[in-house]
């Protein structure tokens, strides 16, 4: 089946996956499962999100798939009104690699944690994102083991005492953002589970990504890991610390946009300064679009395990072609060159007698 046969969206990610004429609303696309996580958990106001922008796609909810692995995230694909699978601790990359290729016609989508993503699969994490497979990856960042009852993740703070670091861990975090940028992630992404508006604006342009769009959101855990963003979320410190992206927009952030991203002459390191010190020109305008992926990368390292600087938005969004198109296509020039002869296959040369 074909994007031509199918009369698509030539847009992005969507391409190749049908639309209806239908209405539809968020009510649409929720299930009749009762949803499971603990009151005020940060996973109700992100399924919340997707339902309410899922409508805006216009495609047919049997030609969406929600495909997650073990955590309390994982839960998400029960909630959804659509095709699901609860996969395998980490392995929900690959499985959804394989409907990626097999299924043009399929908007696939994966839900993953912190532990989920970058423990035990962090090396399907990372080379869906090398491959740039044609998926929507979302990983919810609460920094801990919920489901598992509050152990460290590999994205907790040095020194974070849990029930399996009792005198603090001594690991150093993951930076999901790095990670995913120095696997070449042609779509890479950071939002709030609380900031609405940007969580639907970023999920809105990873869908439209043709390839591999990962979107890091920070979301709370409240029985084990409360309050693990709440600096993010207080006035004041809300506008001092967060730093919007906005492609061809210069990067300022404060209450009355009193700071700026420069780059300093000497080493060519990102950094933060009162743009009333130096000028408005020195101040960084945001290039999403960038092919070397250094830009990208110098912008996640902004900031550090206390939050004093989080950076937001559309770090990386670049054009390549995606690993489940080029497999179509290598497929289809095989077939065209020599038609499929299995029983030539079986008797090819490479055989061998066993006594």
């Amino acid at each position: 089946m074909t994007a031509i046969d199918l009369g698509l969206p030539e847009i992005g990610g969507l391409a190749g996956v049908p639309t209806t004429d239908a209405r539809q609303t968020a009510k649409d696309f929720t299930s009749d499962q009762e949803v499971r996580w603990c009151p005020g958990c940060g996973d109700y106001a992100i399924l919340a999100a997707v339902r309410s922008f899922l409508p805006e796609l216009g495609l047919r909810r049997e030609n969406i798939v929600f495909v997650s692995g073990i955590g309390c995230s994982s839960r998400f694909p029960y909630y959804m009104n659509t095709y699901g699978m609860h996969s395998i601790h980490g392995r929900a990359p690959s499985i959804a690699t394989g409907l990626s290729v097999s299924r043009p016609d399929l908007s696939v989508w994966v839900v993953t944690g912190d532990g989920d993503a970058l423990s035990i699969g962090g090396n399907h994490l990372v080379h869906a994102l090398r491959r740039n497979v044609n998926l929507k990856i979302l990983l919810f960042n609460n920094r801990i083991y919920g489901l598992t009852k509050g152990q460290y993740s590999p994205t907790s703070e040095v020194g974070k005492v849990t029930k399996s670091t009792p005198m603090g861990s001594l690991d150093h975090p993951f930076n999901p953002i790095s990670l995913a940028l120095g696997a070449e992630g042609t779509f890479v992404a950071r939002a709030l589970d609380s900031d609405r508006k940007q969580l639907t604006e970023v999920l809105r342009a990873a869908a439209e990504h043709r390839g591999t769009a990962l979107v890091e959101i920070y979301q709370n855990c409240p029985i084990f890991n409360d309050g693990a963003f709440d600096v993010l979320k207080e006035a004041g410190e809300r506008e001092r610390r967060i730093i919007p992206l906005r492609h061809g927009e210069p990067i300022r952030f404060g209450a009355d946009g009193e700071y700026g991203v420069v780059r300093d002459a000497a080493t060519g390191v990102l950094q933060v300064r009162k743009v009333a010190e130096v000028g408005e020109d020195a101040v960084v305008v945001h290039d999403a679009t960038l092919d070397d992926p250094s830009y990208a990368f110098a912008l996640s390292r902004l900031g550090g395990q206390d939050l004093d600087h989080t950076v937001t938005g559309v770090f990386r969004s670049v054009s390549r072609p995606s690993y489940d198109d080029l497999a179509r296509t290598q497929v289809d020039e095989a077939k065209a060159a020599k038609p499929a002869d299995l029983g030539a296959l079986l008797r090819g040369k490479d055989t061998w007698t066993v006594a």
